[in-house]
């Protein structure tokens, strides 16, 4: 008790978590209600932004909801309210520069959603990353440097709902206050380590990733898992079962996770393939008490599945014919270039992935002197000062 009568900073020093009162915010959801936002958008060059999705709830996943603070104003626009065209709201957004956290799933989802592309971005989950924190999550980082202790729920909150309840308001409002701080912190740390154009050029890379949008869906998609280890009516099985649970998913208008897991088709495709009946296979499964109706379809796939030649199945594309594997010598030159990356990230505090994945370190060790075409500039710089790719 004693401890909510100091001081916030004082508290903040301490080590008390501090849940700090929600601030203050404009909901728009009636039609022509954003007027003050495009108004106060045309003041300024820097915005602040985050998005919320119904990913968990939905088939196909919508936005759900923008938080956007400008020129010191929150600002929440319900994107399902009927007859609010949010055309004008995106438009100007792309003019703008963007302060966001974990900008790749939304980058990508607005993309899919009207072609967006942002002009430039600042990336608070990427800025963290730079700087080795351990914590990189929004939540994470708030806590480490302002002591506020943020309600997780709305992460799996079902932000489709209507009306969307003060709590979650609160909670959306939240992500988008503390940015410009925590922006200011994480920018003098970087640019303490000269680490500022690492992040330009990350921020820059994911733009480009964004606009990619989600992959498209392929005919191979429900090869899952283990299914490379399937073979005969395994294959045939799981093709079906896999089909038969996008379709069930999109009729109950539900992610197909919902419906069943990946284990559990997987299970059911691996006794097929042992011989079992379908009657024993059956057995095996237990779609909760949610689902029993969909037992008789279920079964109806799988009886479709135990009948199908797997060799009329769409297969995984073969290796590209010109591709060669490395050499001994290249394996060897790839060895000491990841020695060298989880060297020089153990000495920057970050991770080595960071500098170079797997992928990455095999195309290096194929052609050292494409090392540009394989990397950004700050991470080809950090491994070409490295003894494997001096000499």
């Amino acid at each position: 008790m004693i401890s909510r009568l100091l001081p916030l900073p004082v508290r903040r020093l301490l080590g008390v978590k501090v849940t700090t009162r929600p601030p203050a915010y404009q909901l728009l959801d009636q039609p022509g209600s954003l007027a003050p936002l495009l108004a106060a958008l045309d003041r300024v060059d820097e915005v602040f932004l985050d998005t919320e999705a119904d990913n968990m709830y939905h088939y196909k996943t919508r936005v759900c909801l923008f938080q956007l603070m400008v020129d010191g104003e929150v600002f929440l626009v319900d994107v399902l309210a009927p007859g609010l065209k949010v055309e004008p709201l995106v438009e100007l957004l792309a003019h703008k520069h963007l302060v966001m956290h974990g900008s790749d799933f939304d980058l990508r989802l607005l993309h899919d959603l009207c072609g967006f592309r942002p002009k430039s971005i600042f990336d608070t989950m990427l800025a963290a990353q730079l700087l080795g924190r351990q914590r990189v999550g929004l939540a994470g980082l708030l806590e480490e440097h302002f002591g506020v202790a943020v309600d997780k729920s709305g992460q799996k909150a079902n932000w489709s709902q209507r009306p969307i309840t003060p709590k979650l308001l609160n909670y959306a409002a939240l992500d988008v206050w503390h940015l410009p701080a925590l922006r200011d912190i994480l920018t003098k740390d970087l640019k303490k380590l000269g680490r500022l154009a690492w992040l330009d050029q990350q921020c820059r890379a994911q733009i480009e990733s964004g606009a990619t949008g989600f992959a498209p869906a392929t005919d191979i998609d429900w090869r899952i898992g283990r299914s490379e280890r399937l073979r005969g009516a395994g294959l045939g099985v799981l093709h079906a079962v896999w089909h038969w649970r996008e379709a069930t998913a999109q009729r109950l208008d539900t992610p197909p996770f919902k419906v069943c897991g990946n284990t559990l088709l997987l299970q059911i495709a691996e006794a097929a393939d042992q011989g079992d009946s379908e009657a024993s296979i059956l057995e095996r499964v237990n779609l909760g008490k949610r689902h029993p109706r969909l037992i008789t379809s279920l079964a109806a796939a799988l009886r479709e599945g135990l009948a199908c030649d797997p060799k009329t199945l769409p297969r995984r594309p073969g290796r590209d014919p010109n591709h060669v594997s490395l050499t001994q010598s290249e394996v060897e030159l790839q060895d000491r270039i990841k020695a060298d990356r989880d060297r020089v990230a153990a000495q920057l505090g970050i991770e080595g992935t960071l500098i170079a994945n797997r992928a990455q370190l095999a195309l290096i060790a194929r052609a050292p002197k494409k090392i540009d075409e394989q990397l950004l500039p700050w991470q080809a710089d950090l491994l070409r000062q490295e003894p494997s790719l001096k000499s």
